[in-house]
């Protein structure tokens, strides 16, 4: 786990990593751009809790004449899908050069994912931290991998009876009090 003494935000341009990976275009072109969604968003509530960012997922208004608005998804992720005539792109870089001009002295630390190299740019220039599609499936992957390796280790078997996981110290007690030896 992460320390929490500074505080991440991750900021992640959706439609674009669905793009970029060929997971979620795969689920996307057989099941349509909602489960694409969904799959992302999954994907990185676990992300998250493991990395303890805080994650907002924008999603751009994709042909819809709504006006923007966010839900929280879980307790570290959150959805902004953008009003009509705002790109996902254009809230990332607000959100970006606003927070660091309300928040001068933060320890903060932004990081935007996104394969758009033109908001890579801009996006550091504001002062927040890029990260590539590819880098964030990698970091999660490994993410996955730590995860399992240590949930593995935490329930290994120390064979089939209760006994064997008992500490040392419980263990010769026990033994003890079998052959009426326990003081």
């Amino acid at each position: 786990m992460v320390s929490t003494s500074s505080r991440i935000i991750l900021l992640v341009d959706g439609y674009n990593i669905i793009g970029a990976w060929n997971s979620l275009k795969r689920i996307r072109d057989k099941n349509g751009l909602e489960y694409a969604r969904q799959s992302l968003l999954d994907i990185l509530v676990n992300y998250t809790g493991y990395k303890a960012l805080e994650t907002t997922v924008v999603f751009d208004a994709h042909y819809q004449k709504t006006p923007g608005y966010k839900e929280k998804y879980s307790d570290r992720v959150s959805v902004h899908y953008t009003s009509h005539n705002e790109t996902a792109d254009t809230y990332i870089e607000k959100y970006c050069a606003s927070f660091q001009r309300k928040n001068p002295d933060t320890s903060t630390r932004i990081i935007v994912a996104t394969s758009d190299q033109a908001q890579r740019h801009t996006v550091v220039g504001y002062g927040a931290e890029w990260m590539s599609a590819q880098h964030l499936a990698k970091e999660i992957d490994l993410t996955q991998k730590r995860e399992k390796r240590n949930h593995r280790s935490r329930n290994k078997s120390q064979g089939r009876f209760l006994f064997n996981s008992l500490d040392s110290k419980t263990q010769k007690a026990l033994t003890q009090m079998r052959f009426g030896t326990y003081r």
